[in-house]
């Protein structure tokens, strides 16, 4: 697996947006939590749409740099 690679979002369940986010605000991303090797980010606008794979270890060290 590579950081380009996408899968079909759709199929997923279990998608949460940010603690930051509200209803009013159209620039979320969701993520799904669960997964070892890579975390499943998506467009919150967009849910039927694809979603990348972070592979984990880039993931924690974004999440770390915010």
């Amino acid at each position: 697996m590579n950081e380009h690679t996408v899968m079909d979002a759709a199929s997923l369940t279990g998608w949460r947006k940010s603690s930051y986010s509200n209803s009013e605000s159209g620039s979320c991303v969701e993520v799904r939590d669960g997964h070892t090797a890579a975390v499943p980010v998506r467009d919150s606008k967009n849910p039927h749409g694809p979603a990348l794979l972070i592979p984990a270890a880039a993931w924690t060290a974004f999440v770390k740099a915010l």
